[in-house]
């Protein structure tokens, strides 16, 4: 009897130790605090000339972030004036021009969202309970449509294309 419950306890003890436990892939906040990635520092405090509020201008810019897009850019390594140079740079002009060669789709991410809202909605009905029982349906709804690196590289090889070495398959 003692080994039963001493069993049940050390079955329990490990439970609680990966109950805590999520992917890297899963975003959900499961706290009441703040979203750590919506948190940016800004400017220091300064003491305006007036004490007066200026006319609300929907628009405009912020006095304390002037330009946000361009911090983004900035701190990301990019060049902040590459922003408001507008249309695609030189650089780019040839990569852009061959990855839109057979037209592009000015709306894909609203398309793919609601394709993949689709598809996970399908899956879910199909799944045994709706998935209540698995925590992390992510993997397993996507599993058909997971590439094998090493089969797509092998496939390149094959063909004579010039391809980078990789790790060896586990």
């Amino acid at each position: 009897m003692q080994k039963a419950i001493l069993a049940i306890f050390g079955a329990l003890a490990l439970a609680a130790c990966s109950a805590g436990e999520r992917p890297l892939h899963d975003m959900r906040s499961s706290t009441g605090g703040p979203d750590e990635f919506s948190v940016m520092p800004v400017a220091a405090l300064e003491l305006p000339d007036t004490f007066t509020l200026p006319t609300p201008t929907p628009g405009a810019s912020n006095r304390t972030d002037a330009d946000p897009k361009g911090d983004a850019i900035a701190a990301l390594g990019g060049n902040r004036a590459a922003r408001s140079a507008g249309g695609i740079p030189a650089a780019d002009a040839a990569l852009v021009a061959r990855a839109g060669r057979n037209g592009v789709i000015p709306n894909i991410r609203a398309t793919l969202a609601a394709e993949d809202a689709q598809f996970r909605q399908t899956r879910k009905r199909f799944s045994l309970f709706g998935g209540v029982l698995s925590r992390n349906r992510y993997f397993k709804a996507y599993a058909a449509q997971a590439l094998d690196a090493y089969a797509e590289l092998q496939r390149f090889r094959n063909l004579g294309i010039a391809t980078p070495t990789a790790p060896p398959a586990q």
